[in-house]
């Protein structure tokens, strides 16, 4: 979707990705949180809204010049890897929680260029990757730190889900 978004900056009248996509998420969502339903929804409507979507790709990617057709080659390159969730009900329809959980560290980091040393950017960089590693995991960061500085007066290694299994 995110290369259609950028097509979309080179023209007049911005293409979209095809209006299908909202389907996918509404037969998710009329899933709930029920993997057998989500799994069969998956393997019978949402394959349909695929070769609809495979289809109308095939005719942008055509277009090999412009930027529509730039972005449908690469969805169909990737086309394996993206209809992945079909046969598995436990992948997700898109990566933005994951996305989501990265922004933190990898912003953080990159704040960090600034600083005046290289070792002071190397420790910001770990904390900041302990903090998140700690949120993904559902465990309190300000609580795992104590727990990890503990751990360590104790010539011990604690890390963030190592805590979470614990509890």
């Amino acid at each position: 979707y995110r290369k259609f978004e950028e097509a979309a900056s080179y023209h007049h009248e911005p293409p979209s990705a095809h209006p299908c996509i909202p389907d996918l998420y509404a037969t998710h969502a009329r899933a709930g949180d029920d993997a057998a339903m989500r799994a069969e929804l998956r393997r019978t409507e949402s394959a349909v809204v695929l070769e609809q979507l495979k289809t109308w790709l095939w005719s942008q990617a055509v277009l090999k010049t412009l930027s529509i057709g730039k972005a449908a080659a690469y969805v169909l390159a990737n086309w394996e890897q993206l209809t992945v969730f079909v046969d598995d009900p436990r992948v997700p329809l898109d990566n933005n929680a994951t996305e989501r959980g990265i922004r933190g560290p990898v912003v953080g980091r990159r704040n960090q260029l600034g600083s005046k040393s290289e070792r002071g950017t190397l420790v910001a960089a770990t904390f900041y990757t302990l903090i998140e590693t700690a949120k993904l995991h559902g465990v309190d960061p300000a609580a795992y730190l104590r727990e990890a500085v503990r751990a360590t007066d104790r010539g011990e290694v604690l890390l963030p889900w190592q805590m979470a299994a614990a509890e």
